[in-house]
C-alpha cells in the first residue's frame, strides 16, 4: 500500500489534470507482485499536443510547489503525443486520443485495479483518519506535566558606587628665578 504522501501527490496530479480539462482520467493501482515499476499509473487524454504539454506543466508546477518534488524523468514533451512523467511511486501518462487507443495501457495492465479520483480521495481520507486515531492513545496515556508558576527572578540591585574624584594634576614645581640663567 502506498504512503499517505504518495496518495496526496497523486490526488494533486489528478486535480491538475482535471483543471487543464484532460479527459478520461484513470488511476491504475498496479499489482505489486507484477510491477516493481511503480505503485500507480495516472493516465489521461488531451485533445491536442499543446494541451498535453500544458497538462504536464501544470502537474509539474503543483507538485513542485506543494511537495518540493520534481519528476525523475520526462519523456515525449517535445512531441506532445505521449508525455510520460516518472515520479518513482507513480507514473503520469498524458496521451493524445490516437496514441491512447493504439497503446492501450489499460489493456496491458489487466491485473491493475482502476481507481476513480473519488476512490483515491476516500482512501486518502481513511489514511489520514488512521493516522489521527493512532496518535490519540499516545496523548491520552502520556503523563500530565506538572505546571509550575513562573517565578520572576530577582535581579540583584547594582551597588551604588561613589564617584571617584579625578586626581588633580600636580603643579609643576616652580623653579626659582635664581636657578634660571638667561641665555646668551
Amino acid at each position: 500500500m502506498a504512503s499517505k504522501e504518495v496518495n496526496q501527490m497523486l490526488a494533486v496530479a489528478a486535480a491538475a489534470c482535471e483543471d487543464k480539462k484532460a479527459e478520461d482520467i484513470r488511476i491504475l493501482a498496479l499489482d505489486p507482485v507484477e510491477s516493481g515499476l511503480a505503485d500507480y499509473f495516472l493516465i489521461c487524454t488531451g485533445m491536442s499536443d499543446r494541451q498535453n504539454v500544458a497538462i504536464t506543466d501544470e502537474i509539474e508546477i503543483r507538485l513542485k510547489r506543494q511537495f518540493g518534488v520534481y519528476p525523475n524523468s520526462v519523456e515525449g514533451r517535445r512531441q506532445g503525443e505521449w508525455v510520460l512523467m516518472d515520479y518513482v511511486d507513480f507514473i503520469v501518462h498524458v496521451f493524445s486520443v490516437e496514441k491512447r487507443a493504439y497503446y492501450g495501457l489499460e489493456r496491458l495492465r489487466k491485473s491493475a485495479t482502476t481507481l476513480s479520483i473519488a476512490d483515491l480521495n476516500a482512501q486518502l481520507a481513511s489514511q489520514i483518519q488512521a493516522t489521527i486515531t493512532a496518535k490519540r492513545p499516545q496523548k491520552a496515556s502520556a503523563k500530565k506535566a506538572v505546571v509550575k508558576k513562573a517565578v520572576p527572578r530577582k535581579r540583584p540591585k547594582p551597588k551604588k558606587s561613589t564617584p571617584v574624584k579625578a586626581a588633580k594634576p600636580k603643579k609643576a614645581a616652580k623653579k626659582s628665578a635664581k636657578s634660571r640663567k638667561p641665555k646668551r
